[in-house]
Order: C-alpha cells, then sequence, then structure tokens
C-alpha cells in the first residue's frame, strides 16, 4: 500500500515544527471514501536544550471524484533535559479542488501550540494553486504557490501579537522505489509578504519501509530555518523522527 507519510513528517509531521509538511496528510488512492492512518514515533531533538519526544497523531482523508479533504491532529509530549514534560498540538483542516488533470486549488486551516517554541496560539488560514509537474507514477514531483493570514502569540514576554499575510511556495517529489519503499522530500518557503527578509525554511524528508500489511516503518529528518522565532529561541533547529504507522482504507 502506498501511502505519503504521516509526520514526513509530518510531516512528517511533527508537531515540534514551526510549519506542518501538508504532503504527509496525503494519501494516494484510486477509490473514492474514508482512509487515514494512525502513527506513533520517538524523536531525539536539538535546540535549546536536548529532549526526547513520543507522540502519537491521526489523519482522515475522503475523496470523492474531483474532491478530497484532508484532516490531520497531532499531539507530542516532550522531555526537556531529563526533567520536565512538555506538550505541542497541531488540528490541520484541508480541502482540495481538482479542476484540471495537473491542477488543484487547495484551501485550509490550521491551528497550532508548541511550548518548547514558545508559540501560545498560532492560527493560519490560506488557499492557492497546486500543481503536477509529471505524470509519472513512480516519480511524483508537485509544486504549490499559496497565500495564509497569520495569527501569532508568542510567550517570550517581548514579540507583540503578529497578524501577517505570508506566501507559502512549496516544492515536493515522491519517489516509490517498489512496493515495499517510498522516499518523500517537500521544502517550504514561507515569507512576509509585507517584509521578505522575515521567512521561514523547512525541508522535511521521509523514508518509508512496509513491515507487513497496513504497518510501516517511518523515518523523518526534518530541518527547520525561522529567520525571526520568538526572543531566545535559536533561527535554525532539526529533528530526527522515526516510528510506526498503520494506514487503513
Amino acid at each position: 500500500m502506498r501511502i505519503f507519510l504521516l509526520a514526513i513528517l509530518l510531516i512528517g509531521s511533527h508537531t515540534s515544527a514551526q510549519i506542518l509538511n501538508a504532503e504527509s496528510l496525503r494519501k494516494v488512492t484510486d477509490t473514492s471514501g474514508f482512509s487515514g492512518a494512525l502513527s506513533a514515533s520517538f524523536a531525539l531533538k536539538r535546540n535549546t536544550n536536548d529532549f526526547l519526544t513520543l507522540g502519537s497523531d491521526i489523519h482522515l482523508q475522503y475523496k470523492m471524484k474531483d474532491h478530497l479533504i484532508l484532516f490531520k491532529n497531532d499531539v507530542a509530549f516532550q522531555k526537556i533535559e531529563d526533567q520536565n514534560f512538555d506538550n505541542s498540538l497541531i488540528t490541520h483542516l484541508r480541502y482540495n479542488y481538482r479542476f484540471h488533470d495537473r491542477i488543484a486549488w487547495e484551501i485550509f486551516i490550521q491551528g497550532q501550540y508548541n511550548k518548547i517554541n514558545l508559540i501560545d496560539f498560532r492560527g493560519l488560514a490560506g488557499t492557492g494553486p497546486r500543481f503536477k509537474l509529471t505524470t509519472w507514477e513512480n516519480y511524483k514531483f508537485y509544486l504549490g504557490t499559496l497565500v495564509m493570514y497569520e495569527h501569532e502569540k508568542l510567550t517570550d514576554g517581548i514579540t507583540p501579537t503578529q497578524k501577517n499575510f505570508r506566501g507559502s511556495t512549496y516544492l515536493s517529489f515522491s519517489i516509490y522505489h517498489s512496493e515495499s519503499l517510498t522516499v518523500i522530500s517537500t521544502t517550504y518557503f514561507q515569507p512576509r509578504i509585507d517584509k521578505f527578509s522575515d521567512y521561514r525554511i523547512t525541508t522535511d524528508s521521509s523514508l518509508l519501509v512496509n513491515i507487513f500489511k497496513n504497518f510501516a516503518l517511518k523515518t523523518t529528518y526534518r530541518f527547520t530555518y525561522d529567520a525571526f522565532p520568538a526572543i531566545g529561541i535559536p533561527n535554525s533547529q532539526y529533528d530526527f523522527t522515526t516510528g510506526i504507522t498503520y494506514s487503513f482504507d
């Protein structure tokens, strides 16, 4: 069974990320109806501290002809320097309408909380086209160019509440090497429209190895750069995540 990874990042997506990889929400299927996946993972990570993360996520997908609805809810608990547990959460809802064989229109909303990165709340709402750049079944390339509104409140005690419009351009490729091996990578570039020096970049790459029917081993590496993070948070961060994913149709 071929699936776009959860948490590629997300993922793919992992809730400690500042940018959710929307490609991790997509599941390749030719049939209408519901499908999705459940995932559990652990991660070793370093930004301002060294810590261990335990995570679980769920996504549901409903497809009907040219319409696609995606829902993801992702929760993580983090142990920092062998002392404390903190948590993070992302909820994401996305709708795609394919009006051309190689073009779809996307609309999404997202809510996020992340104590480690001092994000008390980040709300996003965006829309734009998604282009399928290739027609090969085993090698898929996509380009998305969206505009989104961002409402962000940080807990660093200095940064005021942010209300901005950002671009969100992503390039994604998926390689289905065999029935048991999948590689997916996505890079996002998200600048403020009125201030291009304020931007975020995330590169998210995953390897999925089928273990047996409906179960797969998922390994993800993510690098994020934020030109203006919360005070005290480093500009660049990375994490390495591995876990088990169960998918269903």
